[in-house]
C-alpha cells in the first residue's frame, strides 16, 4: 500500500496498455508500482487485452489483476478498438475496426467476451469509432451521409457489445471513453446522444495537447471545458478525466495543466496514460504534488458556473470557438441542453444544427434573456428568421483593421485601442441607431462592428463578429476582451479584463481560479460587480483592495433612461508564466 493519502475529492487512476504488458512480467509490473508508491495514492488501474495486434490472453490479465490487487489498487479491463482482421487492410484511419463487415464485428465480440471473463468493468479507449469507407460501408451506407450512416451504425453496435458484456457478466459496468475532439463526434460514429444511456457511464479524453504543432487545434482551456460538456451529457455517470503525454512532452507544464483543469472541473477521476510512460520519470512526482495542492482547493471550490454555451448533439461548425473564447478569460459552461433560465445563451455555428434553435432563440430573448450569437450561428439562421431580430446583415466581403473603439450602448464611455498585427473579419453592415455596435473596428476611414447590440422584446441581442482565424483573438488588446467578457458574462459577478491567455475558473460558491497561459509575467484586471471591500488569495491569504471604478450606465444624447447595471471595479492581479491562483470576494 502506498504511504501517500488518498486524494479526498477524486481518485487517480493509470491506464495499463497492452504493448507494455505482453512484455511485462510480475516484476516488472511490481517495479512501475512501487515507483507511483513513492509519490501518489494510486487507486485503480485499467487492464488492457487488446490494442492493434497485440492480444493479451486471459492468463496474463489474471496475473496483472491479481498483482495490482494484491497492491491494493483496484481494477478494471480496458480495449483499444484497432484491429488487423484477417490479414487485410482496411481503408479506415488509426485502423479502427469497420463495423460494418461480419468479420471484424465477430473479431470485436470476442475481446468484449474475453474481458468480461476477468473483469467486472470495462473501458472503451477513445477509438471506438470509425472512418472506413471500404466497399461493404459503400454499399451500406447507400444514401444517407457518412454522418448518419455511422451514428446509425454505432448506435446499434453499441446495444450489442453492452448486451454480450452484460451476458456474460451479469455484474458489468461498461464505460465509453470520448475523445476531446467533439466537434468530430459525428462524422466518425460517436454519439454521445444515444451512447450515454447506453452504456452505463461515460468517461472524457482531456488531452488538450500542442495547439500549434499537431493536426488537432484543440485549445488548453478545454482541458476544463470538455468535463463540463460530458458532465452535462451525462450528469452524475461521467466516470473522469484522461490525460496523455502526446503533444506535452515539450514542456511539463501543459502535461500538469492537464491535469489541473481536468480535475478544477469537477472530473471524479484522473486517468494517466500511462501506467508505464510515466515509471522513471520527473513527470509523475511534478505532477502527483500538485494534485495535492488542488485536492485541497477543491474542497472549497463549490459547483463550476459559466456562460452557458449550447452545444447540441452532432453539432457542427466554428470549431474549437468558446475554447478560444475561454483562452480569453471567459468561464464557459457548455451543454448539449438549452438552458431558457440562463442569464446569457451563446449560439455559435454548432448550435444551428438543433432544429429548433431559431425558435428557442427568438423566444428566449423576447421574454427577457440575453442572447450571443456568433457570425457563424448568424450566416445558418440568415434565411431562417434572424433578421428580424436586428438590422445587421452579411456583406459577403471582408476587411482588415487593427484598430478599436469600444463604446457600449448603455455608457457615454469610450475607449480606443490597438492590436499588434491587423485582422481579418466579416464586414458586416447594420443600420444606424436601428442597431448598435458596442466594439467596433476601425480600418482607414470607416469601420465595422465586431460586437452589435439589439433590443427585442423585454431581451437583448447581440452579435459576436469573430476573427476569420480563431486564432486572431489572441491578439485582441485588452481593451476588446473585457468589452466581449462583460456582455457574454451578465448575470455572474466577476468576468476578466485580460491581454489573452487566461482563463477564469468560476464555482456558485464565491470561489474564483485565475490560469495564467502567457508566456511572461502580466496583470490581469478581475472585475467584481456591485461594492466590495477586495479579493482575498485563498492560499496565501493576501488581500487585493486596490482597484479602479469603472464607467457607470449614463443616457445617451437625448435618451432618457438606461438597463440598470451594477458599479464594476477592476481588481489589478499580477500573474507570472503558468500560474494558478484561488481568490474570494470580501463583501
Amino acid at each position: 500500500m502506498s504511504t501517500f493519502p488518498q486524494y479526498r475529492n477524486f481518485r487517480l487512476a493509470a491506464y495499463v496498455f497492452a504493448y507494455y504488458l505482453q512484455d511485462a512480467d510480475e516484476k516488472e509490473l511490481q517495479r512501475g508500482i512501487d515507483f507511483y508508491k513513492k509519490y501518489c495514492h494510486l487507486d485503480k488501474v485499467y487492464i488492457e487485452n487488446h490494442r492493434g495486434k497485440v492480444d493479451i490472453p486471459q492468463e496474463k490479465l489474471r496475473m496483472a489483476k491479481e498483482v495490482f490487487e494484491k497492491n491494493g489498487i483496484e481494477v478494471a479491463g480496458g480495449i483499444t478498438s484497432t484491429q488487423f482482421v484477417g490479414g487485410v487492410r482496411k481503408p479506415s484511419y488509426y485502423d479502427s475496426f469497420c463495423y460494418t463487415d461480419p468479420a471484424h464485428r465477430a473479431e470485436y465480440r470476442r475481446i468484449v467476451k474475453e474481458l468480461a471473463e476477468v473483469f467486472d468493468e470495462i473501458i472503451l479507449d477513445d477509438f471506438f469509432f470509425t472512418a472506413c469507407r471500404c466497399e461493404m460501408c459503400i454499399e451500406a451506407k447507400g444514401s444517407r451521409s457518412w454522418a448518419r450512416y455511422r451514428l446509425d451504425m454505432m448506435e446499434e453496435f453499441s446495444r450489442e457489445i453492452v448486451a454480450l458484456a452484460k451476458e456474460t457478466n451479469p455484474r458489468m459496468n461498461f464505460i465509453i471513453k470520448y475523445p476531446n475532439w467533439y466537434e468530430s463526434y459525428q462524422e466518425t460514429g460517436y454519439n454521445p446522444g444515444k451512447q450515454k444511456d447506453i452504456f452505463d457511464m461515460i468517461y472524457t479524453g482531456t488531452e488538450t495537447r500542442d495547439p500549434v504543432y499537431t493536426a488537432q487545434h484543440l485549445q488548453r482551456y478545454e482541458s476544463y471545458s470538455i468535463i463540463r460538456l460530458m458532465e452535462n451529457t451525462a450528469p452524475g455517470r461521467n466516470g473522469g478525466g484522461w490525460i496523455d503525454q502526446g503533444g506535452a512532452s515539450g514542456n511539463m507544464n501543459f502535461f500538469l495543466e492537464q491535469a489541473n483543469l481536468t480535475m478544477l472541473a469537477k472530473a471524479r477521476e484522473l486517468m494517466l496514460f500511462n501506467f508505464s510512460a510515466l515509471v522513471d520519470t520527473p513527470v509523475l512526482p511534478a505532477m502527483a504534488q500538485q494534485l495535492y495542492r488542488i485536492d485541497d482547493m477543491l474542497g472549497r471550490c463549490g459547483n463550476p458556473t459559466g456562460v452557458s454555451a449550447w452545444e447540441p448533439f452532432d453539432g457542427d461548425g466554428e470549431d474549437q470557438l468558446y475554447n478560444y473564447l475561454g483562452m480569453c478569460g471567459l468561464n464557459v459552461e457548455p451543454t448539449p441542453y438549452f438552458d431558457g433560465n440562463a442569464p446569457v445563451v451563446l449560439f455559435t455555428q454548432s448550435t444551428a444544427h438543433a432544429p429548433d434553435a431559431m425558435e428557442k432563440l427568438e423566444e428566449y430573448v423576447r421574454r427577457g434573456g440575453n442572447a450571443v450569437v456568433t457570425v457563424g450561428f448568424f450566416q445558418e439562421m440568415y434565411e431562417k428568421g434572424i433578421k428580424d431580430l436586428t438590422s445587421v446583415r452579411l456583406t459577403h466581403r471582408h476587411v482588415l483593421g487593427n484598430e478599436y473603439m469600444i463604446n457600449h450602448a448603455n455608457y457615454v464611455d469610450i475607449h480606443y485601442a490597438t492590436s499588434p498585427e491587423k485582422i481579418l473579419f466579416r464586414a458586416l453592415d447594420y443600420k444606424t441607431n436601428a442597431s448598435v455596435s458596442d466594439i467596433t473596428l476601425v480600418a482607414g476611414e470607416d469601420n465595422y462592428p465586431i460586437l452589435t447590440e439589439d433590443n427585442y422584446g423585454k431581451g437583448r441581442f447581440f452579435i459576436l463578429n469573430v476573427p476569420e482565424n480563431f486564432a486572431d483573438l489572441y491578439q485582441l488588446p485588452l481593451e476588446v476582451i473585457r468589452g466581449i467578457n462583460k456582455h457574454l458574462s451578465m448575470g455572474q459577478r466577476v468576468y476578466l479584463g485580460c491581454t489573452p491567455k487566461y482563463s477564469l475558473l468560476a464555482y456558485d460558491n464565491n470561489v474564483y481560479g485565475l490560469y495564467c497561459f502567457r508566456p511572461m509575467t502580466d496583470t490581469c484586471q478581475v472585475i467584481v460587480r456591485g461594492n466590495c471591500k477586495g479579493l482575498r488569495d485563498l492560499e496565501t491569504g493576501a488581500v487585493y483592495e486596490a482597484c479602479l471604478p469603472l464607467a457607470t450606465p449614463t443616457p445617451r444624447g437625448d435618451a432618457t433612461c438606461v438597463i440598470d447595471e451594477p458599479a464594476e471595479f477592476a481588481f489589478p492581479v499580477k500573474m507570472m508564466p503558468g500560474t494558478l491562483k484561488f481568490f474570494e470576494i470580501l463583501d
